[in-house]
C-alpha cells in the first residue's frame, strides 16, 4: 500500500458484489489493502435494487472525504447521481464486465495501483450530459449499440465475449433510423444505424467512438454512425485513423434535440432503458470531482 500523509481520510466504497466475472471478493481485497492502516473506511455492499436515497443516507451519515466506486460503468453512474454538484470527489476500483470511465481516467486495472490511486491521485472536475432526465457519465447511445446491450442483458452476459456474441446477434438485422438532429448549430435529417452521445471517447471495449472528447471541455460529441462497417470497426478498436465522413459524422454541442420516426433502442452507461423516440441532451458543468492518477 502507497503511504499518505493524511491518514486521518474517510473513505466510502460502494460496492456492488456481482460486478465483473473472476469471483474476486471485493470486500476483502479492499480490507486487507486498508488492514495495517489508520484510514477510516466504510463498505456500503449495494442490493438489487438500491436505492440511490440510502447511499445519499450514508454519505450524509459518515461524511466521507472521498467515494470509490467499485465495480462497472453503471456503479459508477450511480454513485456520481449521490455526488452531483457537491464538493467530495469520486473515485474508481474498476470491478465491472465493462469499465469505460475507469480507462477514460486511466486507473489502472491492478487492485492494489487503483487503491493507491483511490487514496492519493489527484482530483479534477469534470462534466456530465443530462440524457432524458438520466446522468450520463460515460456514453449513451440509440440504435444499433443500445440493441446489443439489450441483448448482452437478457443473454445475462459477461465480459468481452458475452458482448461480442451479442454484437452478431444484431449485425445480421441491421436496424436503421430515419432521425432529426437538432445541435447548438445544426439541424439535420440522417438515416443511421446508431447515435452517440458522448461524454467520454471511448466503450468498455476500447473501442474509440470519439476521437475529439474532453471530459472537461464545454460541449459534448454526437456520433451519427450511418452504417455499421468492419472497417470502420478496425479503425476503433485499433488504429483509430480518421473515420470516413461518408458513414461516421460527428458533431459537438451543449444541447441536443433527436426525433426518431420510429421507437428505438436506448441506453445510458451501459444500462438498457428501453425503447424511444426523442431524446433531449443538455451538458451539466463542473458537475463532478473525480479522483485520477497524479
Amino acid at each position: 500500500m502507497q503511504s499518505n500523509e493524511n491518514n486521518s481520510l474517510k473513505l466510502l466504497f460502494i460496492v456492488n458484489p456481482k460486478s465483473g466475472n473472476n469471483g474476486t471478493d471485493w470486500n476483502q481485497q479492499i480490507e486487507n489493502y486498508f488492514n495495517a492502516s489508520s484510514y477510516n473506511i466504510q463498505i456500503f455492499e449495494l442490493s438489487i435494487p438500491c436505492e440511490p436515497k440510502l447511499i445519499k443516507e450514508t454519505i450524509e451519515t459518515f461524511q466521507p472525504h472521498r467515494v470509490i466506486a467499485v465495480g462497472g460503468d453503471g456503479t459508477v453512474k450511480l454513485a456520481a447521481q449521490c455526488l452531483l454538484h457537491t464538493n467530495i470527489p469520486l473515485g474508481i476500483l474498476p470491478a465491472g464486465s465493462a469499465n469505460g470511465m475507469a480507462k477514460e481516467l486511466n486507473i489502472p486495472v491492478n487492485i492494489t495501483k487503483a487503491l493507491d490511486v483511490a487514496v492519493s491521485g489527484g482530483t479534477k472536475k469534470i462534466h456530465l450530459v443530462r440524457v432524458n432526465n438520466e446522468i450520463c457519465i460515460h456514453l449513451s447511445d440509440i440504435g444499433f449499440n443500445a440493441f446489443v446491450v439489450k441483448k448482452f442483458e437478457a443473454d445475462h452476459g459477461r465480459g468481452m465475449w458475452g458482448y461480442i456474441k451479442a454484437f452478431w446477434k444484431v449485425l445480421w438485422k441491421r436496424p436503421l433510423m430515419q432521425i432529426k438532429i437538432q445541435t447548438d448549430k445544426a439541424w439535420v435529417k440522417r438515416n443511421a444505424a446508431m447515435v452517440v452521445i458522448a461524454n467520454a471517447t471511448k466503450y468498455g471495449t476500447g473501442a474509440l467512438i470519439n476521437p475529439r472528447g474532453k471530459l472537461d471541455d464545454e460541449v459534448f460529441e454526437v456520433i451519427v454512425v450511418k452504417k455499421i462497417s468492419v472497417k470502420e470497426i478496425f479503425k476503433m478498436m485499433f488504429t483509430h485513423t480518421p473515420y470516413d465522413k461518408s458513414k461516421i459524422e460527428l458533431f459537438q454541442t451543449s444541447s441536443l434535440h433527436i426525433q426518431s420516426r420510429r421507437r428505438a433502442h436506448f441506453q445510458v452507461d451501459g444500462e438498457y432503458l428501453g425503447k424511444v423516440n426523442s431524446i433531449e441532451a443538455t451538458i451539466l458543468r463542473n458537475a463532478l470531482e473525480v479522483i485520477i492518477p497524479d
